[in-house]
């Protein structure tokens, strides 16, 4: 039985795949945040003149943001007020679990596909 060699891949074939790959992990990465699903990307309208007492700020926490090198309440305004946003959306779960589901079903038909002509390539077709 003959030693099976898969088929070569070009190198702008390889160049090819390394772009797709790398913009579609980028836009994975970044879509969320252009969409406004991130966490914290949702932050509070800053004060003017904050003050700490109006940060919800005790003496004791005072005195921490201070050891931690912010002795100004309006320097640590945004730091105090971002929140991440727990808020809960049907339609972005609907949307998650269409594109799950699909990619899913696109890998099992790619996989089925490729596996076919393997095995169609090293044992010949039945």
């Amino acid at each position: 039985m003959a030693r099976y060699q898969p088929p070569k891949q070009s190198k702008l074939g390889q160049i090819l795949d390394v772009i797709v790959l790398l913009v579609l992990t980028v836009a994975a990465l970044y879509l969320p945040l252009y969409m406004g699903l991130a966490g914290s990307a949702a932050a509070p309208h800053p004060q003017d003149n904050p003050t700490w007492e109006s940060l919800g700020q005790n003496a004791t926490m005072v005195e921490r943001w201070n050891l931690l090198g912010y002795a100004d309440p309006a320097s640590a305004q945004d730091v105090i007020t971002s929140r991440f946003d727990y808020s809960f959306s049907v339609v972005s779960l609907v949307v998650m679990v269409v594109v799950l589901v699909g990619y899913f079903a696109m890998m099992l038909r790619l996989s089925e596909k490729e596996y076919r002509e393997v095995i169609a390539e090293k044992f010949g077709r039945e």
